[in-house]
């Protein structure tokens, strides 16, 4: 009997995890850092018109006023031939302005707001330097942007304020716009010959004058000829550190002194203070140049001790205090109000809520989180980097009874300022080192064990990364040389090989 393959409908219940978009929002609200989630209330209360921003003083609670509703407000804008309950005095003695009195639907208002940009533009040009108007309202220097100088434009200046000719210039032109970032020329002066359409004499010649601007060593074509050019413009252009950098760098870099004095045929005098010298150049002369990002970091916890007691206080600055209108909320027990209207608003109202709610479990679960992190790391608060302890985002997690995941949002791009500095919340989350005596140590302790070493050994005989981990192991500290050189490369430190130094 052949297979026949049918198509049914059947019933059956199972249970899955769905994550709404209510729970995406809270996800993400816990996870922003503060200027970030600043941000994002201020665009929300843009969206939703049923958030109140609240001002300084005001209470989350909306109170009723004694005067008329927004309702009824809004009902008195609408309908201009309703009489006011309550007259102002400014009202008083007005001349009555009905809607059959009044001229402003016969304005041409495009013509009217076309003519009066002209007449404005105009009448600031003419008002003068002498002008009160122009004085009043002129920006401050401190509030006009203006765009930072680049390398580029900078030699660009010192090629037009210098004698070349405009062929010369044109030269200069091609040469500069070919410099990267750290200052040095990445195109071959027989290129910059073919696109000037000129000889590589001329080309040269232009390139070695050039060479002399500012900054020092710009417009090189290798680390070589940018250090030679500096020493040649501080007068030690023949000197021994100039005839190490020209023919002996590979050995410089190995810090092999003993042999630059043999082949120099100098003591180790001279070749300590030629290596100085060289040491003093600037191997990028564009980097002062090199537009970077600020990145400005605003803490989002401050913990501070008070009265001898850690005491844990949630930055709320600049964060924008929202409200749910109760206007809005009027507006749906209104028999009059139209179905859509009110469903847009019950919509509308039930993101505020589900909004400032996230908001305040945002607020509670970082205070948690940071607490319980003071509470582990009270050592390194008073003591610094050497006391800090190794903690894991599981031992928080049990600590306050969430789920590892949740400490983890919560902790992300979050900063704390402590009286050790203002640091990562994942800061105080470090492996930990295997100590002989039961007591483990953090990898950043121990970094800063690491540290501290280097900086007090003789320069003449830096330490080794296996002597290093000996010396730790000796302070009950068991680490593995490998480990020594991976820390002391994430610190920036250079091998014992290159920390030589001349006596």
């Amino acid at each position: 009997m052949a297979f026949e393959p049918k198509m049914g409908l059947t019933q059956g219940l199972r249970q899955s995890l769905v994550i709404t978009p209510q729970l995406k929002q809270a996800i993400k609200i816990l996870q922003l850092a503060q200027v970030d989630l600043a941000q994002m209330l201020a665009e929300e209360a843009e969206q939703n018109p049923t958030l109140e921003v609240l001002d300084a003083g005001e209470d989350e609670v909306e109170t009723e006023a004694d005067g008329p509703t927004p309702d009824e407000r809004m009902q008195e804008l609408a309908d201009p031939t309703a009489e006011d309950p309550v007259p102002s005095s400014a009202d008083e003695g007005a001349a009555e302005i009905t809607p059959e009195s009044s001229t402003l639907g016969d304005v041409n208002w495009e013509e009217y707001l076309s003519d009066w940009a002209a007449n404005s533009a105009q009448g600031s040009m003419s008002a003068g330097a002498g002008s009160d108007w122009d004085e009043d309202r002129r920006p401050s220097v401190e509030n006009t942007l203006s765009r930072a100088s680049t390398l580029a434009d900078h030699l660009t200046w010192q090629l037009r304020m210098g004698e070349f000719t405009p062929e010369e210039r044109e030269i200069g032109d091609i040469l500069v716009g070919n410099a990267d970032d750290n200052g040095y020329l990445r195109i071959t002066v027989e290129d910059a010959a073919f696109e000037a359409g000129a000889d590589v004499a001329t080309v040269e010649r232009v390139l070695a004058r050039m060479q002399d601007f500012e900054p020092a060593g710009v417009l090189a074509r290798d680390l070589r000829e940018c250090l030679l050019v500096q020493l040649r413009q501080r007068g030690e252009g023949e000197g021994v550190a100039a005839a190490i950098v020209r023919d002996h760098l590979p050995l410089l870099e190995a810090r092999r002194f003993d042999r630059l004095a043999r082949e120099l045929g100098v003591d180790d005098e001279e070749v300590s203070r030629a290596t100085a010298l060289v040491a003093s150049l600037e191997p990028k002369p564009g980097r002062d140049f090199a537009s970077q990002d600020v990145r400005y970091v605003v803490p989002d916890v401050f913990v501070e001790k008070m009265d001898g007691e850690w005491v844990v206080l949630l930055n709320d600055d600049g964060m924008p205090r929202l409200r749910v209108s109760n206007a809005y909320r009027r507006m749906l027990s209104d028999e009059e109000g139209s179905s859509e209207a009110k469903t847009y608003i019950r919509e509308k109202l039930s993101a505020a809520q589900w909004l400032i709610r996230s908001i305040q479990k945002r607020q509670s679960t970082l205070f948690k989180v940071t607490s319980s992190i003071v509470g582990f790391q009270r050592e390194f608060l008073e003591h610094g980097v050497k006391a800090l302890r190794p903690l894991r985002l599981q031992d928080v997690a049990d600590d306050i009874d969430m789920h590892e995941s949740t400490v983890s949002r919560a902790t992300a791009n979050k900063w704390v300022h402590t009286p050790q500095g203002t640091l990562e919340l994942k800061y105080f989350f470090t492996s930990s080192i295997r100590s002989s005596d039961g007591d483990d140590h953090s990898a950043e302790s121990v970094k800063e064990q690491i540290r501290g070493i280097i900086e007090s050994e003789d320069p003449r005989k830096p330490f080794s990364d296996q002597h290093i981990a000996q010396m730790l192991a000796a302070s009950n500290v068991e680490i593995a040389r490998r480990t020594v050189a991976k820390y002391r490369e994430n610190m920036g430190i250079l091998p014992s090989s290159k920390r030589r130094q001349v006596a």
